[in-house]
């Protein structure tokens, strides 16, 4: 199959999980956090983003709010699952100026793409401070589409931490054969002194239903033999898929980074923590910001 080479090849998306919204608020459209689920179509209009079927018949099974939700993931590899990464983005553009591992990064400038080292959020003095985590997690949800996902995007290092951890668990025990496990989302809240003991949520992944880690290994080894049988080659999906996002050196999509940043990158909050790490202007952008960093590398 021929690709389009700089284009990364995802996988199909339709819909998206979200814990909270956009709210407009003096004048200025900030992220509000929730305390559950919300399953959206990909489309949009002027209250936010239009409900999924999905979201109301899940929400007469739980018979109230939404705080877990059955899922099947698409692919074995773990890393397929869920990608993370260090992301800097333009808030002025909506554009990927650097994506890092804490090793590598691939980082946009007048040139084009280079590649260089990562240090990390906490250590890169390119991307003062307004560098983060951030993953995409891409789970089935019903049974109606079989490629198709729902898309879970986040900057939560308990999030990120938690389910990293139970994909890589679940890959051990049940002998690689994530895709064919029951399992679901859940949201589970903890407080520290950082959120001033006030509850913050994260995303969970445990066994469908409660059911013992042992019987949902038994029934994903029946599904894996089931779809053997019928000629489902899931080690080629997981290389197709493997070999698409290979292709891009950004997985986002241009059109789709806006609402991620304006989701996860809100300009009044990172403004003020810059101010109180360096006394810079809370009216400063990124854009500024970085193009001070050039001329001050370029001077060196």
């Amino acid at each position: 199959m021929t690709m389009l080479k700089g284009l990364a090849i995802t996988p199909p998306v339709v819909g998206r999980i979200s814990i909270g919204r956009v709210v407009e608020r003096n004048g200025k459209r900030l992220p509000e956090k929730d305390d559950q689920f919300t399953l959206t179509s990909q489309v949009q209009n002027r209250d936010g983003w239009v409900l999924h079927p999905l979201d109301e018949a899940l929400r007469k099974e739980t018979g109230g709010k939404l705080r877990s939700i059955p899922v099947r993931l698409l692919f074995n590899d773990p890393a397929l699952n869920l990608r993370a990464d260090y992301s800097l983005f333009d808030r002025t553009t909506g554009r990927p100026v650097c994506v890092g591992n804490g090793e590598t990064c691939r980082r946009m400038g007048k040139e084009g793409i280079t590649q260089e080292s990562c240090p990390g959020p906490d250590g890169c003095v390119f991307a003062m401070g307004e560098c983060k985590a951030y993953a995409r997690l891409n789970v089935r949800v019903g049974d109606d589409d079989e490629l198709g996902s729902f898309v879970l995007r986040t900057t939560s290092y308990n999030t990120i931490r938690t389910l990293a951890a139970r994909l890589a668990y679940f890959d051990a025990v049940s002998g690689g054969r994530l895709a064919c496990m029951p399992l679901e989302l859940k949201l589970r809240g903890k407080s520290t002194t950082m959120s001033f003991r006030s509850a913050i949520y994260y995303v969970d992944l445990v066994t469908r239903n409660r059911l013992p880690l042992a019987e949902t290994i038994q029934e994903a080894r029946a599904l894996d033999q089931a779809r053997r049988d019928a000629g489902f080659d899931q080690e080629a999906l997981d290389e197709a898929a493997r070999s698409g996002f290979a292709n891009g050196a950004f997985e986002d999509l241009a059109e789709d980074v806006p609402a991620v940043v304006e989701e996860f990158y809100p300009e009044g909050g990172a403004d003020l923590a810059a101010d109180g790490k360096g006394g810079r202007a809370a009216q400063s952008n990124l854009r500024e910001r970085l193009q001070g960093k050039v001329a001050l590398v370029s001077g060196q």
